[in-house]
């Protein structure tokens, strides 16, 4: 499969020094997933500002270091909303955005929430809880919500795939986070049959794990 051509262009990691070990014992720590979604978002930056994006939603934003990065980034006054329903990753996603001089607007609910912004999401992101794991862990509190993926490590994100052309404007991009055991082709299956289109921006391995940042938009025919 080819991938797209890198951009030239490069962004610092936002700086979170300012969370510390403690809040880590609560909130997921920047990790190997984080870093290829903010390569995959630095990858794909000249046609995230072609779209111009009015709002920009992340779910699960955890350390909120992914949705201050694209603020950053896209160097417009785009709107951008975080949602985690743990408050303690909420709370420290808010710092974040402050300790890096962004605007962030961050919501504690689960998933997408009491959000009503049917077709109106420029721009999706979502690093889910993908890790296998026996489905009674999918409903802790705390860390273990932040990577417990039940079945196939798919029972959060199935939750969420209903709603993703539902929330995306018509030139609208979605940016998912996978891993193999996620069933990534079946994922893709599933919405291109709500009309999406979709590419794999970046693949890494880290450790067992073979990671990949997945691109969706709606195919030319779906675009209203």
């Amino acid at each position: 499969m080819m991938l797209p051509a890198k951009s030239s262009e490069t962004f610092p990691t936002p700086d979170y020094s300012h969370l510390s070990t403690k809040d880590f014992e609560e909130v997921y720590e920047p990790a190997e997933d984080t870093f290829l979604l903010l390569d995959a978002l630095q990858q794909d930056v000249q046609s995230l500002r072609t779209l111009r994006p009015l709002i920009c939603l992340e779910v699960g934003c955890g350390s909120g270091v992914v949705i201050t990065f694209l603020k950053k980034m896209l160097q417009s006054p785009c709107f951008c909303i975080a949602i985690d329903k743990n408050p303690k990753a909420s709370l420290c996603a808010r710092q974040t955005s402050l300790q890096n001089l962004t605007d962030v607007e961050v919501l504690t609910s689960d998933l997408v929430g009491p959000l009503r912004l049917e077709g109106s999401v420029d721009v999706l992101v979502f690093n889910p809880p993908y890790v296998v794991t026996p489905s009674e862990e999918v409903r802790r509190s705390g860390i273990t919500s932040a990577w417990a993926g039940g079945a196939d490590g798919r029972e959060v994100l199935d939750v969420l795939l209903p709603h993703v052309t539902r929330l995306l404007s018509p030139s609208g991009f979605f940016y998912l986070v996978t891993i193999k055991e996620n069933k990534p082709e079946e994922i893709q299956q599933l919405l291109e049959a709500d009309g999406l289109q979709s590419s794999v921006l970046l693949e890494r391995r880290s450790g067992p794990e073979r990671l990949s940042v997945i691109k969706f938009e709606r195919k030319p025919c779906a675009v209203t």
